[in-house]
């Protein structure tokens, strides 16, 4: 059975609100080796150029037979990819476990760019609720505005929107970092376990709710805190890592990170359980 030990010195990842457990114990396995280089790459993924342009019109076709004509393409070495018309389709761009240059002159609907791992991507346009949900790695840009549940359970990459999003931000995520040029709903960082969230607006009520680890940075004025979210220190190292941040999404690269607010977990609920009835009351 595993357990969960805390260090006592503290390391530059951990000072800027980051997990600071370390897993330990027999459950931990090593599942690859690194002289195995085809052991980790993704079956099925292909040696695209980015030089070698296309372009989709997908006003025509389902988001099913998008999504294929986009894996065909990829078989046949083109990285980079601009789709025409998607006319706010649903689940466009999802599964792909690829290193691509992809393009959307138009706007998606939900759940476009889905559970994708390798990808570049940027959209001309709005997106639906769940844009990215379950990204593993890659870039993901939206010029205007989000739906819902923004990056719900990502663990990796960078999803950055221009606009504002809806409520929900980043609910249940794992790992990357969600950058928001505007202004955000209620529940933002909702259950949110690991990673970073950057809103440069405003944000809604019940900020950061039930957050196990991460951290929340915010440029505007905050509706409320949730249950176990709690303001802790602007360092110099969070100052230093928010400004390369928005300079490499550029995005806010004039924007005054001083004066942003940083939320943390408050950890009461680390331990819920083992907590007294009086305790369990002011944690949540």
């Amino acid at each position: 059975m595993a357990n969960l030990k805390t260090t006592a010195k503290k390391t530059k990842s951990q000072s800027m609100g980051m997990h600071s457990e370390v897993l330990t114990g027999r459950t931990q396995q090593k599942f690859f080796n690194p002289d195995e280089g085809e052991n980790l790459y993704y079956f099925g993924t292909y040696d695209v150029d980015f030089n070698k342009r296309t372009e989709l019109d997908v006003k025509e076709m389902t988001a099913a037979d998008a999504n294929k004509e986009i894996d065909n393409l990829m078989s046949q070495g083109f990285g980079t990819i601009v789709i025409k018309n998607p006319q706010g389709k649903h689940s466009l761009g999802v599964g792909i476990l690829n290193k691509l240059n992809l393009i959307f002159e138009g706007s998606l609907g939900y759940f476009g760019m889905g559970s994708c791992d390798g990808p570049t991507v940027r959209i001309n346009g709005r997106v639906g609720w769940s844009c990215a949900e379950n990204l593993m790695a890659g870039k993901v840009v939206i010029e205007k505005n989000a739906g819902s549940c923004f990056g719900a359970a990502i663990r990796g990459g960078d999803l950055i929107c221009k606009g504002s999003v809806g409520a929900r931000t980043g609910i249940d995520m794992k790992g990357g970092t969600i950058i928001v040029g505007g202004d955000a709903g209620a529940f933002t960082g909702f259950m949110m376990q690991r990673g970073r969230i950057i809103i440069l607006g405003d944000v809604g009520i019940n900020l950061g709710d039930s957050m196990y680890d991460g951290t929340i940075f915010i440029g505007g004025k905050i509706g409320s805190f949730g249950s176990d979210a709690i303001p802790a220190d602007l360092t110099d190292t969070d100052q230093d890592w928010l400004k390369r941040k928005l300079k490499v999404a550029e995005i806010g690269e004039k924007f005054d990170v001083s004066k942003m607010t940083k939320i943390v977990a408050g950890k009461k609920l680390w331990n819920y359980d083992n907590l007294e009835p009086h305790e369990k009351k002011g944690a949540i």
